[in-house]
This record gives structure tokens, sequence and C-alpha cells, in this order.
């Protein structure tokens, strides 16, 4: 049975919205597999036409094309958006359309498989690394990754911030670096983990690559904290 893209409700800074435009029937969309991946391979499609002929949206919800622009563009963002606001697309888009690859960091071993479920149905190349797996299975997903056969790596951020990790991935092209919860590297915020610390280091290993920050709540200290700790300046 295939997954629809994003069906939920959003409440996007006070606004409700619902999704605009449909989703591909399982049938269409195994038919555009093919020629879907040979886009995505050859680099031929833009941030709109992913959202509109992978995802099956026809527009934008509110907040995600400013994210998604200034990410295509390079640029470090800390994007604050609530539970079901469609932030996975804001770094999902960009990841899509890079030629490099895009390392997501999460606490969150659930979120891991279904994103990476979901993406997989959608031809999208993802894998994911963490603890609830077996070794066998992590080991081939980061060979998919390192052959460039895996788009997003997702990883919890005590299995990246390893010596052995880092130095595998130094060996990488990565282009973008995803902090999911980054209110949790911040000692204001009251969800505060030690492991989160570490991340402050990627800017500085990693200066070419491009450092998102997504969290669904952070006051104004918490977002100048995450932003010193991640962003080079």
């Amino acid at each position: 049975m295939s997954v629809p893209p994003v069906k939920e409700t959003i409440e996007q800074y006070g606004l409700e919205s619902q999704p605009q435009g449909g989703y591909f029937t399982p049938v269409t969309r195994l038919r555009l597999r093919g020629v879907v991946g040979k886009l995505i391979a050859h680099n031929a499609m833009n941030a709109h036409q992913i959202l509109q002929e992978i995802f099956g949206f026809s527009s934008y919800r509110p907040g995600q094309e400013k994210v998604i622009n200034a990410l295509i563009r390079g640029k470090n963002v800390l994007a604050v958006m609530p539970t079901g606001a469609g932030k996975s697309l804001c770094y999902q888009i960009p990841a899509i359309a890079s030629r490099q690859r895009t390392v997501v960091i999460s606490p969150l071993v659930a979120l891991m498989d279904d994103q990476v479920s979901v993406l997989k149905e959608l031809w999208i190349q993802a894998e994911r690394i963490h603890s609830g797996r077996e070794r066998f299975e992590n080991v081939t997903s980061w060979k998919q990754f390192q052959r460039d056969t895996g788009k997003l790596l997702y990883v919890s951020p005590e299995r990246l911030m390893t010596e052995k990790m880092l130095s595998a991935i130094d060996r990488l092209d990565i282009g973008m670096f995803v902090v999911d919860e980054a209110h949790c590297i911040s000692k204001w915020g009251p969800s505060f983990r030690p492991d989160y610390e570490d991340l402050s280091k990627l800017s500085e290993m990693f200066p070419n690559a491009v450092i998102a920050a997504f969290t669904a709540t952070a006051d104004e200290a918490t977002r100048a904290d995450i932003m010193t700790k991640l962003s080079r300046g």
C-alpha cells in the first residue's frame, strides 16, 4: 500500500489551513517512479516541481517556501514551526534538489523510521542509522549513503558525533546538516540534552555545509543560543 505524502491539517502561527491540491494515486505514482527517479538523478527538477511531482502538492504551506529557498541558496536557517506544519518538506526538498548529501540529525527513532519509509515509497534515496536496528542493517544503510545511492541519512546526535562516524562523513561531500528538535541544544531550553551540545562543532568541522535547525517552539533566548552554537555567526 502506498503512503500518501502529507495529509494532516496544519496550524502555522495561529493560522489554520488545509493542504492544497491532491496527491497521486498509488497506480499513478508507480508509473511515475521511473521517470521521477531519472529526473532526480540528473538534478533536472526544481523545488516547485519536486513539491508537485513527487510530494503531490500544488502549492506550499505558509512559511515553507521561504525556508526552502533560503536553504537552496546556501543560507543557514533556524525555523520555528509548530508540530504538523510540514517542516520535513523544508529540508527534504532542498536535499532532493541538491547534488550533495544531507544528514538529518534527530533523537526520535520513530520519526527516522517513518520518514525514511515514506521517502522510499516516493522513490527518494534515504537511509537511517540508529540503535534500534541490527548492526548489519546500519552497515548496509551506511554503504548505500557512502556510495551516493542514499540522498539523505537520518542519524541520532550521539551516533553522529562519534570520532569514527565524523571521520567517515568527513570523506564525503555533505551539503547540509539538518538538526531536528534544535531546542535541545540550548541550556536555556527546558529540553536541553548534553549529546546535542557536541553539535556545535559541526560548523567548524564542515565549514562548507549548510546548517538547518528546526524546532516547534523556542523563546528569544533559546533561538539566539541555537544560532550561536550551530551557525558560523
